[in-house]
C-alpha cells in the first residue's frame, strides 16, 4: 500500500472512451497490487440528483437513459443554456464542490491507494459559457474549493466519432463541449488532456501520465510494470 493515497479523474465528452481508459488503468493498478476505489460523479458526489433529473426530464422535455447508435436519445440538461439555468448550476456546483471535498477528505482516512473517478467537477465547469468572465471567476473559485487531483485527464476525441457512438445531445452541442473541455485545461492548468488515438495508445498515454506524476511523489508506484 501506498504512503499517500492518489486521486485521479476522468473527464471528456460524452462517448469520448473514457469507461474503456478507466477499466484499463484501474485493471493495471489492480494486477500490481494497489487497492482502487471507483466512484461515478453523479452517483457518489452530485447534490440533488433527484430534483435535477426532474428538470432534465419534466421541465426541460428530455429523454432519460443512455443513448446508443441503435437508440439514440434526445437529452436536454447540460445543453440547456439559459441564464437562469446557468445562474442555478452556480449555486448547485458549489454545492458540489463542497460534497466533493468532504467526500475526498474521508476517503484519503481508508484503505485505498488510488481513488479514481469517473468525471470530475471539471465536467460540470465545461457546461459554463466560459468566454464570459464571470465563469471564468467560478472556475477560479471552484477550482480552489475541490481537492486538486493527483492527474486529472481530459479524453479527448472527434466530436463526430464520439456522438456516433453515443447520440444524445446535438452535434454542434458536442464540439462546443469539447472546445469548453480544452479551455478549461488552459484555464486550470492541472490537466492532461489524452489525444484521440487508437484505444491501447491512448491507454498507454493514460498510464504514462500517471508515472510521472505517481512515482515522482511515492516510490511505491515507482516499480508499476508495463501495461499489457
Amino acid at each position: 500500500m501506498s504512503s499517500q493515497v492518489k486521486i485521479v479523474s476522468f473527464s471528456g465528452i460524452d462517448g469520448a472512451g473514457k469507461t474503456t481508459q478507466i477499466t484499463a488503468l484501474q485493471t493495471w493498478l489492480d494486477r500490481s497490487g494497489h487497492r482502487t476505489r471507483l466512484l461515478t460523479f453523479w452517483d457518489d458526489i452530485v447534490i440533488l440528483s433527484s430534483f435535477r433529473e426532474f428538470l432534465s426530464h419534466k421541465a426541460f422535455k428530455g429523454d432519460q437513459g443512455i443513448g446508443s447508435p441503435e437508440k439514440p436519445l434526445v437529452r436536454r440538461d447540460k445543453n440547456v443554456t439559459s441564464w437562469p439555468v446557468i445562474v442555478m448550476r452556480f449555486f448547485l456546483y458549489v454545492g458540489d464542490a463542497l460534497h466533493l471535498a468532504l467526500t475526498v477528505r474521508r476517503l484519503r482516512k481508508g484503505d485505498a491507494d488510488v481513488i479514481i473517478f469517473d468525471r470530475y467537477i471539471y465536467d460540470e465547469l465545461a457546461n459554463l459559457p466560459l468566454n464570459r468572465w464571470i465563469a471564468r471567476v467560478f472556475v477560479r473559485l471552484v477550482s480552489a474549493l475541490v481537492p486538486k487531483p493527483d492527474v486529472a485527464y481530459v479524453i479527448d476525441a472527434d466530436p463526430a466519432a464520439a456522438f456516433a457512438r453515443k447520440p444524445e445531445y446535438p452535434l454542434e452541442f458536442v464540439r462546443d463541449n469539447r472546445e469548453a473541455y480544452l479551455t478549461l485545461s488552459r484555464l486550470t492548468g492541472a490537466i492532461t488532456v489524452i489525444p484521440p488515438s487508437r484505444v491501447e495508445a491512448m491507454a498507454a498515454h493514460v498510464r504514462d501520465a500517471f508515472l510521472r506524476v505517481s512515482a515522482s511523489r511515492d516510490a511505491d508506484f515507482s516499480g508499476l510494470p508495463a501495461l499489457e
